[in-house]
């Protein structure tokens, strides 16, 4: 099936409220496999999938069988079997995505190293769809806190790493406690004999889908990626633009409400941007699109329908803020730079659990994509001092400045001060809103990689951040994972306020960017971790604590996870890319 013979989304008997979300989240058109998967799975049918990951498989099933669905009952009705915990996770976020119009939908991810108290609490209040790994649904299985009698579809996910992984038994005994009336779909990258073996068991009839791997070259343009850790995503974005030579870009985000908010968030740090989506008329599109062309405009924010057709020889780069939902989307995206025989630059943003697709976009475009590192502070300082200097130079020598200096030999006369101190003063002063020396951002400390006495440099850590104690350490088999884990999933603290963690023998010290109201410290006090109640506190750092170091040093750190606030606005000018 060619590209033009896919059919719209609307085409495809989807639920209205699911119909609403692909719109909002900017799906083009149908993948191929979507496109095959998705009728014979709304039809209630079995299917046997050939596709790789990238392909669109995640939305080739979630899209039909949450369409099925029935929100209003409180019990599991879809089982999808995942062979990693990265690949559970990713499958519930975007099922929640998804069915976020769905009234009273609830999602489940279970797998191994998860705290087993909270989702045995979460199957209690009642979930219509558990995504999981092999190992962990069996657990539950055995203990009788998940029954399958009633799930209406099962989806084993990428049987083959199944296999090659040692699941497939498990894999076996968990479709064996699930109805025999049911639907259910295998997708797999390859076919091995014991995968088929299963289909040929478990499946009736299926629809056999075999999808081809498509390559693609992407010629004259240099592609790399930041893993997102530590600094918030806009202050990494604000770095790389003030040290690329960049004449425009384009930027890619995943919902219409994203490109404004990350426009005016540009814009409000001095750079001239503008948001492209769906939601704005012809009229204002053309006439962005025409700035961005024409120089008057440096950034455009957009979503891949917007910018679907969009050819502008001036995009230096392209920016991938949100990762692509498949690899076809993102050789689109980056084919919008190096255009006209031009060399083009594609940056990519990574989140740890996104590394699959960034594995499956280098297949797909046959070329290695190298990690990068976000320019220093002392790079930026000195970027910044660089243009400054340019630009007082190309005052001196286009601009009549008698008058000018005239008036400086009064001020030296009347107060008494030297050019140097007065030049200082004026540079202060056509600065001051946008200092020259970059400050630290909040969370920056964390990727350091350097010791420190227990304060992130340049910030009173006392006025910023609020140190709490918790009553477990290493005597308890406690890592710093378990603890953001506990705090995040269980406490709904947000991980990004969540900074620098040390860990002693009994027990553990971790600074938090805002306070914990007292209600929610009550109730996160009796979160256990391997069994251990957290026992949180605000740290008084008393002479009680008999195995607190003398060295910071000798702690146990972890470095953050996305825990940065947004930076101070109003960096300094700079021109380039040009600022408003």
């Amino acid at each position: 099936m060619s590209s033009n013979e896919l059919p719209s989304f609307s085409e495809l008997a989807l639920a209205p409220a699911i119909i609403r979300v692909i719109d909002e989240v900017g799906y083009e058109s149908p993948t191929p496999i979507q496109a095959q998967s998705i009728p014979p799975l709304l039809e209630g049918r079995d299917l046997l999938g050939q596709a790789q990951t990238g392909t669109g498989k995640t939305a080739a099933f979630s899209l039909p069988l949450l369409t099925r669905l029935k929100p209003e009952l409180k019990y599991p009705q879809l089982l999808v079997l995942t062979p990693t915990r990265e690949l559970a996770l990713q499958v519930a976020e975007a099922m929640q995505t998804y069915a976020r119009y769905l009234p009273g939908f609830q999602v489940l991810p279970v797998y191994g190293g998860q705290n087993m108290t909270q989702q045995l609490r979460q199957l209690q209040r009642g979930v219509q769809v558990v995504v999981g790994t092999p190992g962990r649904i069996k657990d539950h299985l055995n203990r009788g806190t998940l029954k399958l009698d009633r799930i209406s579809a099962v989806v084993v996910d990428e049987a083959d790493e199944m296999l090659k992984m040692g699941f497939i038994d498990d894999v076996e005994e968990i479709l064996s406690h699930a109805p025999e009336k049911r639907q259910t779909a295998l997708f797999s990258a390859t076919m091995p004999q014991e995968v088929l073996k299963i289909a040929r068991r478990h499946l009736k009839e299926p629809v056999e889908i075999r999808i081809k791997s498509k390559t693609s070259t992407v010629e004259q343009i240099s592609q790399r990626y930041w893993q997102v850790k530590g600094l918030h995503k806009l202050d990494a974005l604000t770095r790389i633009l003030e040290a690329e030579e960049i004449d425009g870009m384009l930027i890619f985000v995943r919902t219409k409400i994203a490109t404004v908010d990350l426009a005016e968030k540009l814009e409000a740090r001095g750079f001239s941007s503008a948001p492209l989506n769906g939601d704005m008329t012809q009229v204002l599109r053309e006439k962005t699109i025409e700035r961005l062309k024409d120089g008057s405009l440096d950034i455009v924010v957009a979503t891949d329908v917007a910018a679907r057709g969009l050819d502008v020889k001036r995009i230096s780069h392209v920016v991938n803020y949100d990762i692509p939902y498949d690899t076809e989307a993102y050789v689109h995206r980056i084919g919008r730079t190096g255009r006209a025989g031009r060399e083009g630059k594609a940056i990519l943003f990574v989140a740890p659990r996104e590394k699959r697709m960034l594995a499956a976009i280098e297949r797909a475009t046959r070329q290695p994509i190298k990690a990068m590192a976000l320019p220093s502070r002392k790079e930026i300082t000195s970027r910044r001092v660089g243009l400054f200097k340019e630009q007082i130079n190309a005052t001196l020598e286009s601009q009549e400045l008698e008058f000018f200096e005239e008036l400086i030999d009064e001020i030296q006369t009347d107060y008494d001060i030297g050019h140097r101190r007065i030049a200082a003063a004026l540079a202060f002063l056509l600065q001051k809103e946008r200092p020259l020396q970059m400050e630290d951002s909040p969370g920056e400390s964390f990727q350091s990689g350097q010791e420190s006495s227990g304060r992130a440099p340049g910030r009173d850590h006392a006025e910023q951040t609020t140190s709490y104690r918790l009553e477990i350490g290493r005597n308890h088999g406690i890592e710093p994972g378990n603890i953001v884990g506990a705090l995040s999933n269980e406490g709904r603290i947000d991980s990004r306020l969540i900074g620098r963690i040390n860990i002693f023998q009994h027990f553990s010290l971790i600074d938090l960017l805002a306070p914990i109201e007292p209600a929610q410290l009550k109730r996160i006090r009796d979160i256990k971790i391997n069994s251990h109640p957290l026992l949180i506190s605000i740290d008084t750092r008393g002479s009680s604590n008999q195995d607190f170091p003398k060295k910071t040093n000798r702690a146990k750190r972890i470095s953050g996870k996305g825990r940065g606030l947004p930076a101070k606005k109003n960096p300094p000018r700079s021109r380039n890319p040009k600022r408003t």
